[in-house]
């Protein structure tokens, strides 16, 4: 990887410590406002924080986007020390975190600022492919316009094991929740131009409906690219991830599997129970 050049992303992008180590990734935190508290996402906080205060209270945390002043006291030290950045941020449709990192951007200089249209790993799988590309020698801004161009490819979706999360953040009515609750439906959220919406909705026992999920998603790997593929969870029981895991590897052959644990922002939004399986399409979706 050029030294020249810093890959950065927020703390939406749900890459694993590990991750950001082999790629020399650096993340900026996202807020969370947690009860009287102010943390920052992934450094002080993390999703079981948010599961236990949920429990004990009813509340949810409000999430905060990074401001003009984060931005630019995050991207200064690098862009001083002769740095060019280029920075992923959660979508523009979700967050007005890529409007606040491109006003800090045009300041400073030396700094690409791309919208993923994505949150979590969709995000993530993005940032990893840049690196990919630094990697091979590819000059910034040919390494920024290519992975501008497979945003659209991004194939992003969880499912959740229940509505209160998305009921109590105002995302989805009272008679909703009712009726998923009484049908026992498991929803589907995909992530497209940029915002979350419900694809389908499963209905029966949760981890059954995984594995049927699971298959419909890469059974037909024939428009998929094969290089790697995330299966992200907040919450999940250990052991049936670990049966997603196995069975992404046994219906398509991704040359990489990553396990990562969904961070603060998607455990708001979705709560505990939430697994996806989130890779990049040859075309858009």
């Amino acid at each position: 990887m050029s030294s020249n050049v810093i890959i950065t992303g927020d703390s939406t992008t749900d890459l694993s410590p590990a991750l950001c180590e082999r790629y020399h990734i650096t993340i900026m935190p996202l807020c969370i406002t947690l009860g009287d508290k102010i943390y920052s996402d992934g450094v002080d906080i993390s999703p079981d924080d948010i599961y236990a205060h949920h429990d004990k209270t009813g509340e949810l945390p409000k999430t905060s986007a990074t401001n003009v002043e984060d931005c630019l006291n995050f991207f200064k030290p690098f862009v001083d020390a002769g740095k060019t950045v280029i920075h992923f941020t959660i979508s523009s449709g979700m967050s007005s975190t890529f409007n606040n990192a491109c006003i800090a951007a045009e300041e400073l200089g030396n700094v690409y600022v791309i919208d993923t249209q994505n949150l979590s790993t969709g995000g993530g799988l993005l940032v990893v492919s840049a690196a990919e590309m630094l990697n091979s020698g590819l000059p910034a801004e040919e390494v920024v316009e290519k992975t501008r161009a497979l945003v659209p490819n991004v194939n992003a979706s969880f499912v959740i094991d229940s509505l209160e999360y998305l009921y109590k953040g105002g995302r989805c009515s009272a008679l909703s929740m009712m009726g998923a609750n009484l049908l026992k439906l498991k929803p589907c959220i995909q992530v497209k131009n940029g915002v979350m919406d419900v694809s389908k909705k499963y209905r029966g026992k949760y981890s059954e409906v995984l594995k049927q999920y699971v298959t419909e998603r890469v059974s037909d790997y024939s428009n998929i690219y094969l290089d790697r593929v995330f299966i992200t969870h907040g919450g999940c029981d250990p052991e049936l991830v670990e049966e997603i895991v196995k069975l992404v590897k046994e219906l398509a052959p991704f040359k990489e599997v990553f396990m990562t644990h969904a961070g603060c922002t998607v455990s708001s939004h979705c709560g505990p129970n939430t697994l996806g399986v989130l890779f990049i399409n040859k075309s858009p979706i």
